[in-house]
């Protein structure tokens, strides 16, 4: 027993040394980095965050530590930026330097460092110029875009018109509609607003990303090892989305057995042909980084217009004198007949400062995506070592006062100048910036364009309850800001 308990002393001093000695270097190594709130060995400062909310807390850190601070999230130190100023210099001016995806132990678990947004270096580099090429080729940031997208939003207008004016839920019809304009490009399919088996996908996609952007995604991300132990809801993340992913595989293999080689017919013939040249260098270009990939735009894109979409209806029925400005300038422009084209958008400076705004309020992805320092930097007299994780916190810009005169509130005045016409505004930073911003931003504007433009063109929308009694605040705040759920009435306009 002696012996036994004699033992048990020293193991017991010998992890209280470990601890010691982690605590030390941790301090030693924070003293050159910017301020922040002292962490407590393990726990970090999960205490200071956990009480308001993530977002939240770190927004009102910068109040206290200024734009530029430290946090960490468990035993990880990440530099929060905040502000318009700040972010730019790091993204933008020093871009290089920060180039680097930072840590997402939910997302690196779903995705094993593979996938457009989650690889760093070489294979980076080269996976986002063949596919900004690629997706070039079929249409990205072109005109011959534009048909896809219109019948997309032809088929949504149809669909709605059909509900005979019977409040419904637009949630998962919007994440099918958006999904196909990505699927579309990536893997050739579309998919019916009646198909059960992918509305299905659609559906358990929608539930994983709420449970990431929850207190239990939040905990996966700051003590990933341990939450791996626990149970609890972040166990479904990987569950609900493993259908989706099973999907792509299945669509990849179809690829594989009816390629022509001399004409390819969309992202991931193209791949596979890329994979073919590349047979002695598999490194960046292999059957996992095909799914990955694929995966990720999918989830990338989708969800991003998905959620502004849905933001965007509970808006037009919060503040349903928005819709009849938005009715006279697309009757004006467009007319009745015929359908919204890419030109149209420079002669509609409502519609299009509606459009920005939306996205600006909404602020999908608060957080943007972590960064990681690809050397050690000074940035505003504070050394940041390389491979240290970066937050850039994009909802200070798009709430930032200097640049949008009533940041809290639902203004479409931002976006326009004192005679009416559309005006541009450097705060307006939903797809992040520098090398590493979103590779479908064209494809989501254009999108978003064209969907409301059809969608008002044809419909008016209203709200099930009172206006002024609509909740419009996000479900969830973390990764991700999701719109509530709410029964729409669409209606079809009588000309």
């Amino acid at each position: 027993m002696t012996y036994i308990h004699s033992m048990a002393i020293g193991l017991v001093a010998l992890v209280t040394v470990m601890l010691v000695l982690s605590y030390a270097k941790s301090v030693w190594r924070r003293r050159k980095m910017p301020p922040g709130p002292f962490p407590l060995p393990i726990l970090g400062n999960y205490l200071q965050l956990k009480s308001e909310g993530l977002v939240p807390s770190l927004i009102k850190m910068s109040e206290k530590f200024g734009p530029i601070y430290t946090i960490y999230m468990g035993s990880r130190p990440a530099i929060v930026l905040t502000g318009y100023q700040a972010i730019k210099e790091a993204l933008v001016d020093l871009g290089d330097t920060f180039l680097n995806r930072g840590d997402l132990p939910v997302l690196d678990r779903i995705f094993s460092y593979r996938g457009l947004t989650f690889v760093n270096g070489e294979s980076w580099k080269q996976l986002r110029q063949f596919s900004l090429m690629t997706l070039k080729d079929f249409g990205m940031g072109k005109k011959s875009l534009e048909e896809p997208i219109q019948a997309e939003a032809q088929h949504l207008v149809e669909f709605y018109i059909t509900l005979n004016g019977q409040p419904f839920n637009p949630s998962t019809t919007v994440a099918c509609a958006s999904s196909n304009i990505v699927t579309n490009i990536l893997l050739g399919t579309r998919y019916d607003y009646t198909d059960k088996k992918w509305m299905k996908i659609l559906q358990d996609t929608c539930h994983a990303f709420h449970i990431v952007s929850s207190i239990w995604g939040q905990l996966y991300d700051m003590f990933p090892t341990i939450m791996q132990l626990l149970p609890g809801p972040h166990k479904k993340i990987f569950h609900l989305l493993k259908p989706l992913e099973e999907n792509i595989k299945e669509n990849v293999r179809t690829h594989q057995e009816t390629m022509d080689p001399s004409c390819p017919r969309d992202y991931t013939d193209c791949f596979l042909i890329r994979m073919k040249q590349e047979e002695k260098n598999h490194h960046t270009f292999n059957m996992a980084s095909l799914t990955k990939t694929v995966f990720d735009m999918i989830l990338g894109a989708s969800e991003s217009s998905t959620a502004t979409v849905n933001f965007g209806f509970l808006i037009l029925i919060k503040y349903p004198e928005l819709q009849d400005k938005l009715h006279e300038e697309i009757d004006r422009v467009i007319g009745q007949m015929r359908q919204p084209r890419v030109e149209d958008r420079n002669q509609m400076p409502y519609v299009n400062a509606f459009l920005h705004e939306i996205q600006r309020f909404s602020d999908v992805f608060p957080m943007g995506i972590a960064r990681s320092t690809t050397r050690d930097v000074t940035f505003h007299g504070y050394c940041i070592p390389k491979g240290t994780d970066v937050i850039p916190m994009l909802s200070t810009v798009l709430w930032d006062p200097l640049h949008f005169e009533t940041p809290g509130e639902f203004n479409i005045k931002h976006f326009l100048d004192e005679s009416g016409k559309f005006k541009k505004n450097n705060g307006f930073m939903p797809f992040s910036a520098g090398k590493r911003s979103c590779v479908a931003e064209s494809l989501v504007r254009l999108q978003l364009f064209i969907f409301f433009s059809m969608i008002l063109q044809k419909l008016t929308l209203k709200s099930t309850v009172d206006p002024k009694d609509l909740d419009i605040s996000p479900e969830e705040c973390g990764l991700e800001n999701l719109p509530p759920a709410h029964n729409i009435i669409f209606i079809p306009r009588v000309k």
